[in-house]
């Protein structure tokens, strides 16, 4: 009998919009893992296209909460970053990871910075700075291209990119000290998108794309993420996990265009999770 692993996921909460911990908890768990969840934030929406939402920062509540768990001596088979709102939210992080990850432990970061080449609100230049260091504790990084090019002090520009462009910035993120990167948002021409996957342990580079789809769908990211971590929790190779990460995601995408909701509450992935389930034969 397998023994069911074990997540935690660092993420904030926010209350209305499909995103961060209200994504990675239900479909992770779908994928039969149990999850936990370290919050970093409550917001009563997301950010990304609503206005006067409220915002709590937890970065207090975090040691509190740090402190219960040393004292319950736990210890995770995955620590899977996302949102953080602060440098110090990045250095209690990497504490985080060196007390709580198990010796064979998953560590992957979703650098949350910005996207279409900008910012995030509250985000600098000093933040990706800081993220650096966070890259260097984590196994796979899992960044957008927008971020990818943050890390790698690179002048972002809009696509289409080359292959070996791509294969390029792969390289350049593993250097930062991870063994394995993931880039989303990656597209050659005008009718695909989808991420490309570098193992550095095996050489092994590798590309999952989808029909474009017109539109800017919120919270993609957090599925997409969610998916690829439960992917490879259940024993599925990089590339496997990245496909079945790629066609979630545009099942959801899809699901979310064809019902016509508003793009700011998120993609309609819990209508997706039968078969995200059956591609991981579970």
């Amino acid at each position: 009998m397998n023994v069911q692993k074990h997540a935690v996921t660092i993420n904030d909460i926010s209350g209305i919009g499909r995103c961060s911990v209200t994504v990675a908890c239900p479909i992770m768990s779908a994928a039969g893992i149990e999850t936990s969840v370290l919050p970093t934030a409550l917001l009563s929406s997301h950010t990304g296209g609503f206005v006067g939402y409220s915002f709590l920062d937890l970065t207090e509540e975090m040691q509190k909460i740090i402190k219960h768990w040393k004292s319950l001596e736990l210890k995770f088979d995955s620590i899977y970053s996302g949102y953080l709102g602060s440098v110090t939210q990045i250095n209690t992080v990497i504490d985080f990871i060196d007390t709580f990850k198990k010796d064979s432990g998953l560590i992957m970061v979703d650098p949350v910075m910005g996207d279409s080449g900008r910012f995030y609100a509250g985000f600098s230049p000093d933040h990706a700075r800081e993220m650096k260091k966070l890259c260097r504790r984590a196994d796979i990084l899992v960044p957008n291209l927008t971020e990818a090019f943050m890390l790698l002090d690179r002048v972002y520009y809009e696509g289409p990119y080359t292959p070996d462009f791509i294969n390029e910035i792969l390289l350049d993120i593993t250097s930062l000290g991870c063994k394995k990167a993931v880039i989303t948002g990656v597209h050659f021409n005008n009718t695909e998108v989808g991420a490309a996957s570098y193992d550095s342990e095996t050489g092994i580079f590798d590309l999952a794309l989808a029909p474009r789809i017109e539109g800017f769908y919120h919270g993609t990211g957090d599925v997409f993420a969610s998916a690829l971590l439960s992917g490879l929790l259940n024993n599925k190779t990089l590339a496997e996990a990245t496909r079945i990460a790629v066609d979630f995601t545009e099942d959801s995408i899809i699901k979310t265009k064809e019902a016509g909701t508003d793009t700011r509450y998120g993609v309609l992935f819990e209508q997706c999770i039968p078969s995200f389930i059956r591609r991981l034969g579970l």
